[in-house]
């Protein structure tokens, strides 16, 4: 049973940068997909990017070139980096994975079967 747990969250001022890792437990990440949601306006689970098995990334939301995706597997985590931040990206920040592959075209929240607490991002001006 794999659990996810968010870290690297917190309060900056805009400008700044942020890492949010997730680290995993009980599994391998590299066997699932995995991907990072935000809570959208509406409260819903915004998909924001994923990565497969393959090594293929696709991401869902304009990041406007400051997100970056990586996938540690020595350490079995999963890392967000946020740079040039906005006030804009005040919000929750959750990770989930899926067994094996990704979906094929939208990122959606009901096809993820494991997911961690949430983590908060909250950026000031």
């Amino acid at each position: 049973q794999v659990q996810l747990q968010e870290s690297g969250g917190g309060s900056v001022q805009a400008g700044g940068s942020l890492r949010l890792s997730c680290a995993a437990s009980g599994g391998t990440i590299s066997s699932y997909c995995m991907a990072w949601f935000r809570r959208a306006p509406g409260n819903e689970r915004e998909g924001v990017v994923s990565i497969s098995p393959d090594d293929t990334i696709t991401y869902y939301v304009n990041m406007e070139g400051r997100f970056t995706f990586d996938r540690d597997s020595a350490k079995n985590t999963l890392d967000l980096h946020i740079n040039n931040l906005k006030p804009a990206d005040t919000t929750m920040y959750y990770c989930a994975a899926r067994w094996s592959t990704c979906p094929r075209g939208s990122l959606a929240a009901a096809d993820f079967d494991y997911w961690g607490q949430g983590i908060q991002v909250t950026v000031s001006s």
